[in-house]
């Protein structure tokens, strides 16, 4: 049984612990994402507690199942003027979200939680704020056909370490944050609990 589990099928926070040299396996959370993220914003939950009730809910799942092993749970949401995006999935929800978002700022919340015998151990939420440029409907077009289906795994439709970080004039916090895990927390803990050597 692994040492280290990642409660996640996220590419991108695979990559983020690989790259670090942490030692872990991923596997997907058991939990209804969407049915549980609608119902905790019905109760009115703020964009940082969602994230990081989802990611302790992630974490908790796998912990059931594996408890002798530490379970990271993380999760990422999306505010702007008050209001909590989703993913979307198809190009015309890409272009009105950056329609919505250019010429303005939006904040990120990365969560991370990790469990240990069924029970929480550690949490971390972290803040990044993004102040995107001004787009012409034409500059969203041509990224959104250049930038492909890649931004359909991102809340905000970019991946600031690719083709999105164009459509930003500051970014304020962590590159991690942003990525959509609170990294260099999460290293500290683990060093900490000699889950990894350096």
């Amino acid at each position: 049984m692994p040492d280290l589990i990642l409660a996640s099928n996220s590419v991108t926070r695979r990559n983020m612990l690989m790259n670090a040299g942490v030692s872990f396996e991923a596997m997907s959370a058991m939990i209804d994402e969407e049915a549980i993220k609608d119902s905790l914003l019905q109760e009115g939950i703020s964009a940082r507690d969602l994230a990081d009730q989802l990611a302790d809910m992630k974490a908790r799942s796998l912990s059931q199942v594996y408890p002798d092993a530490y379970i990271i749970g993380s999760d990422q949401i999306l505010e702007n003027n008050g209001k909590i995006f989703a993913k979307v999935n198809n190009v015309s929800d890409a272009k009105e979200k950056l329609k919505i978002l250019q010429n303005s700022k939006h904040s990120l919340f990365s969560a991370a939680v990790v469990y240990y015998e069924g029970k929480p151990i550690w949490r971390f939420v972290d803040k990044a704020i993004l102040t995107m440029l001004p787009l012409s409907d034409e500059f969203i077009d041509q990224y959104l056909i250049k930038a492909g289906d890649s931004v359909f795994s991102s809340v905000g439709c970019y991946q600031i370490e690719c083709l999105g970080i164009q459509l930003f004039s500051k970014i304020d916090g962590s590159h991690f944050t942003v990525l959509g895990m609170p990294l260099l927390p999460l290293l500290d803990f683990l060093r900490l609990h000699k889950l990894i050597e350096i």
